[in-house]
């Protein structure tokens, strides 16, 4: 991703502010809500993007749609307009995101399913979550029928696959690989 390293760097300035002023959390939902709504908005990106539109239009649409945000994203808009670098906001956003969640220990688990997640199947997930890490987590659910049933759960570089894609792929493989089957 272009200006991933920027965007690290704005990232820890703005926390680091956020920090000294005690209002991380309000600035974690100001960026997650950014990040979301950029993500949402084709039209929102294009803006961003466009060389055509003018800084001053960018600012105040910005501000128009985060109006409730704090002093401190406002301000980040701003630096991020002088410097030329609105286009990285999204990703900006993103890794505040993320390292508002290291600083605080907070974990996102990627949880994979066939069907949406219910409280029971949750609990279980964080079951599993608390066996391999130690540690609960928040759960971000995708779904995809191709998994057939189970889940695939990932959290920062560890990843569990209990799919019944991947139980079938693997009774598969033993079946192909068994010189006895093979025979007959």
């Amino acid at each position: 991703m272009k200006g991933t390293r920027a965007a690290q760097r704005y990232a820890k300035a703005i926390l680091d502010l956020a920090k000294d002023q005690n209002v991380s959390e309000v600035v974690n939902k100001d960026m997650e809500s950014i990040s979301q709504t950029i993500t949402a908005s084709d039209e929102l990106q294009d803006v961003l993007a466009s060389p055509v539109v003018k800084a001053d239009l960018k600012k105040n649409a910005l501000r128009e749609i985060f109006k409730d945000a704090h002093s401190i994203t406002l301000g980040a808009f701003d630096i991020l307009l002088e410097n030329n670098r609105i286009i990285i906001l999204k990703a900006v956003a993103q890794k505040y995101n993320e390292l508002y969640n290291e600083l605080n220990n907070i974990q996102v688990a990627t949880v994979t399913t066939a069907i949406p997640l219910d409280t029971s199947l949750e609990a279980k997930i964080q079951d599993k979550i608390k066996e391999l890490t130690g540690n609960s987590a928040t759960i971000k659910n995708i779904t995809d029928p191709a998994i057939i049933g189970g889940f695939i759960l990932r959290i920062g570089d560890l990843q569990y696959n209990a799919s019944v894609a991947r139980s079938l792929k693997d009774l598969k493989r033993e079946f192909s690989n068994n010189t006895y089957i093979s025979k007959i």
